[in-house]
């Protein structure tokens, strides 16, 4: 019986997952993928943000993807799409899932406002408490306040 559900449950996944290969790496949590017919689709990758470029590890978050998944076939589960029109969507490689690993290796934040995860959000903590990536700084500055003192900032030249 066990084996039924699993052989259903990855039927459902492929009829609702795509694959493609990693062609760039905009930033730790935003990669541009080629499928097979040759459109490429920006993926902002799901539960988990990434310091952004001009901020501190942001090249190193970016780095990290691009270690991960450049140049690789990865599997992709898009959930919705963002008001700039990338897909964001859950990625998977080698047996993986690239949220969860920039999240347990400190180079990204569980991104509550869109996840309810527990297991990112115990990943985090455990990323915290080792002092790994991002968590060596004493006061990281998740990448949404980063974005919204830089709004701020514009606005007010």
């Amino acid at each position: 019986m066990k084996f039924i559900k699993l052989t259903v449950l990855l039927f459902c996944f492929s009829l609702y997952s795509q694959s493609g290969k990693v062609i760039k790496i905009k930033d730790g949590d935003t990669v541009v993928v080629l499928d097979s017919l040759g459109n490429q689709t920006t993926l902002r990758l799901a539960e988990v943000d990434c310091p952004e470029s001009s901020q501190a590890f942001g090249n190193r978050a970016k780095q990290f993807t691009a270690n991960e998944v450049g140049n690789k076939i990865i599997t992709y589960k898009v959930d919705s799409k963002d008001r700039y029109g990338r897909s964001i969507a859950k990625v998977f490689y080698d047996g993986k899932y690239l949220s969860k690993e920039i999240i347990k290796n400190g180079f990204g934040w569980h991104y509550k406002q869109y996840s309810i995860s527990k297991e990112l959000a115990q990943i985090e903590i455990s990323a915290k408490k080792n002092s790994l990536g991002l968590w060596k700084d004493k006061a990281p500055v998740p990448p949404w306040e980063f974005r919204k003192l830089k709004r701020n900032s514009y606005f007010q030249n």
